[in-house]
């Protein structure tokens, strides 16, 4: 059941934006997560209400944090066949516990579609007239939204916080020397098959996995295992199945719930990465909360229940901080 548009704007009011559990270990902030990295080797990363995309933080959206830590954890269990990851245990809805890694420097992008806004998108390249994308070559006469012969794999650099990733191939990501031929080919190839995964999964929700992203880790018995999050609409473009064909054909862009809708609206307003942020009306803030929730049901066929109040004090009590 979709959460009450009352109860997204009334969470408006304390979105969960930073946190300080200095209890917890050595912090490290990214985009939407707040990372603790403890002394037996563990890593708390709490997930909060930030909205990140062309690579800026631009506020922040209600119940955003809680969805996001939880259907990753949901897509973490029903992959865990497929793809090692580095999950010990979910204490909160905003935390997740994980083994602490050490991140492999490169993004694996998976892409099924010809589609996006921003400067890294396979499309604003192949609108440019550039037809070999990240050493996959590209067919003549695509169309935006078109879907691609077969997935392709676009690996990114993983910029500092501030920075820009910038997509590469194979050869340019291994010539830079920071990771190791055996390394990229092991994350490459579990990218791969989780993405197979993912599209097989939504496809039986009735939606389409456009793309998405995955991030590596060494575990501390050597092994490559998945981070972070997977299949989210913070890591992936999901298009509804059933819009779809149709709305192609007029040229119009798929329905999708994933962070594009916020991606849109600010490119409507000029923006695209660079220069001062618009603010977020509200209005759009409670649409883009609605996606998630939209996602996290659909995806899951489960209900997402929201724990409101501070959550604050909450994570306190459940992680045993005093």
């Amino acid at each position: 059941m979709p959460v009450p548009e009352a109860d997204l704007r009334a969470a408006l009011a304390h979105t969960l934006d930073a946190t300080s559990f200095d209890e917890l270990g050595e912090k490290y902030e990214g985009k939407v997560r707040d990372n603790y990295s403890t002394r037996d080797g563990r890593r708390y990363i709490v997930v909060t209400d930030r909205i990140s995309a062309f690579d800026r933080v631009l506020g922040t959206l209600p119940y955003k944090g809680q969805m996001l830590n939880q259907l990753a954890a949901w897509w973490f269990r029903h992959t865990a066949s497929i793809a090692r990851n580095h999950v010990l245990e979910v204490p909160d809805p905003n935390v997740l516990v994980g083994v602490e890694c050490e991140p492999l420097p490169v993004e694996m992008v998976v892409r099924a579609y010809v589609t996006g806004v921003t400067s890294t998108s396979v499309w604003t390249h192949y609108a440019a007239g550039e037809r070999v994308f990240c050493g996959n070559p590209l067919p003549d006469g695509l169309r935006k939204n078109e879907r691609l012969p077969h997935p392709i794999l676009t690996p990114s650099t993983k910029a500092d916080k501030g920075g820009h990733d910038v997509s590469a191939s194979r050869a340019e990501i291994l010539a830079q020397g920071h990771i190791t031929p055996a390394d990229f080919d092991t994350a490459a190839d579990m990218a791969m098959r989780l993405f197979a995964a993912g599209v097989e999964h939504c496809a039986a929700r009735g939606l389409i996995l456009v793309d998405t992203k995955y991030e590596f880790g060494r575990a501390p018995d050597g092994g490559i295992v998945v981070i972070d999050e997977i299949h989210t609409p913070d890591s992936s473009r999901f298009w509804f199945a059933s819009s779809y064909a149709e709305r192609f054909a007029k040229g119009e862009e798929p329905e999708s719930f994933d962070k594009e809708y916020v991606r849109r609206w600010l490119a409507a307003q000029g923006f695209k990465g660079d220069g001062p942020i618009p603010p977020i009306p509200d209005d759009v803030r409670v649409e883009a909360s609605r996606r998630y929730v939209e996602a996290y049901e659909t995806i899951t066929g489960e209900p997402f229940v929201p724990v409101s109040g501070d959550p604050h004090a909450r994570m306190r009590k459940n992680l045993g901080i005093r």
